[in-house]
């Protein structure tokens, strides 16, 4: 029972944030993983269905971990409710900041039914700016685990807080869209000094 109630606390959001290549996925899956050996405790884990980059079916971390998932239309978020199995106590969604705003509404909801809640993803966009819903997660969360990169600019190996997306090898500009999923083909972990995005 003591171990049941240190992984389940009813009504509790908890958020890990960072940029690319910070670890974050590695981080939920792990967690998930160990919830595995808490006899009597349920989990479910989602993500949006436009993250396919290493999987369709589940999280995948860069250090080739997985955890199965269930899928979610990144514009429709509520459908969680839908897909949430009866007697679920903790549940995980990985890359939060691709669902549009209304994923605090389900949150929310499942808050209020008594859920423990892991969400990770990025917390600044390749501008630097706030990422879809997670600054109100942020101010929302019981927990927040903020995680760094190491810088890739050449030469620095500074801790790194942003993303930077590269089209061609070169920083994407200001107004490009804020959503393109892709992994080092795209994006590369900077710090705040390395960072540019062209006007």
């Amino acid at each position: 029972m003591e171990a049941f109630q240190e992984y389940f606390k009813p009504g509790f959001l908890e958020v890990i944030a960072g940029p690319m290549n910070s670890g974050k996925t590695e981080a939920i899956i792990s967690h998930f993983n160990k919830l595995r050996f808490v006899e009597g405790l349920k989990f479910q884990v989602f993500k949006p269905i436009i993250d396919d980059r290493f999987s369709k079916t589940e999280i995948a971390s860069k250090n080739g971990s997985l955890l199965k998932c269930v899928c979610l239309d990144h514009n429709n978020p509520m459908q969680i409710l839908e897909k949430l199995e009866e007697n679920t106590d903790v549940i995980g969604i990985d890359e939060i900041n691709f669902f549009n705003k209304d994923i605090l509404l389900a949150i929310n909801q499942l808050i209020a039914k008594g859920k423990h809640i892991i969400v990770s993803g990025l917390d600044l966009d390749f501008r630097g700016e706030p990422f879809g819903a997670m600054p109100e997660l942020l101010c929302m969360a019981d927990k927040v685990t903020k995680l760094f990169a190491v810088c890739e600019f050449a030469g620095c190996k500074a801790s790194a807080t942003r993303t930077q997306r590269l089209i061609n090898g070169e920083p994407a500009k200001y107004d490009s869209p804020q959503i393109l999923v892709g992994d080092k083909d795209f994006y590369q972990a900077r710090c705040k000094q390395h960072h540019f995005v062209p006007k």
